[in-house]
């Protein structure tokens, strides 16, 4: 009721419209500019009860209004009230820690459920790639063993290659905690070429172990150990 009366003053409402023979014109619903030129126009509105028969209500009666400061104009995210607080990373400090840090800050003042945090922004994009990573990562690997299913045509082989990402995974982020290096984004290309290398090692080791199980009839053990020998060779040789 309050909000119909105030809306019907200063909300400018639309409650009729006039239709003449060659246009038409919206009939308006506000109280004159008089009243609404300073906040002295509120003690000469008065509201309408349920009961339409009891009269009129001046707003001063049950509501208290009074003068003050505010900001102009009220932010918005979607429908809701806003306000923005922008942070900064100090030197050395990853955004990574300063999310987590901001979310048990939130926890520890134990905001009313009436206010909800969120990240925008930079933080808000790490948030959400954080969340769909490992998804991505999921598909990556199934469309990789489908592909290499494909090239073997075997469900055994696919697996036995795709068995050698953990370990290089693994393997690059101790390097990474060793050297005290972050996880950037030059960082997860160098891991994503790293996995491709072992990838390819793999690859060519299976493809010289069937070759040696076909044409010199060694067994599967026999025939991997001396893909494993062979490539360990060929790299060494390389490096020299």
């Amino acid at each position: 009721m309050l909000d119909d009366t105030l809306y019907d003053a200063f909300g400018q409402r639309q409650i009729s419209t006039m239709y003449t023979q060659l246009n038409q014109y919206h009939v308006v619903l506000e109280v004159e500019p008089l009243f609404w030129q300073n906040p002295d126009g509120l003690k000469y509105i008065y509201a309408r009860s349920a009961n339409s028969n009891l009269p009129l209500v001046p707003l001063s009666a049950f509501t208290h209004y009074a003068p003050a400061t505010t900001a102009l104009a009220v932010n918005h995210q979607g429908q809701f009230p806003s306000v923005t607080i922008s942070f900064n990373l100090v030197p050395g400090a990853a955004l990574g820690d300063a999310v987590t840090a901001i979310e048990q800050a939130t926890r520890e003042i134990g905001l009313p459920t009436t206010i909800r945090g969120s990240f925008q922004g930079i933080a808000q994009a790490f948030q959400a790639s954080l969340a769909s990573q490992p998804l991505l990562i999921t598909a990556a690997l199934i469309a990789v063993y489908i592909v290499l299913g494909i090239l073997y045509e075997s469900y055994i082989h696919p697996v036995t290659i795709l068995s050698t990402l953990p370990s290089a995974g693994v393997g690059a982020l101790l390097a990474l905690l060793c050297f005290k290096t972050e996880l950037s984004l030059i960082a997860i290309i160098g891991i994503i070429l790293l996995i491709g290398i072992v990838k390819k090692n793999a690859i060519m080791m299976i493809d010289f172990a069937l070759e040696a199980e076909r044409t010199e009839h060694k067994t599967p053990v026999e025939a991997i150990f001396q893909a494993c020998l062979l490539r360990a060779l060929v790299q060494s040789d390389g490096e020299r």
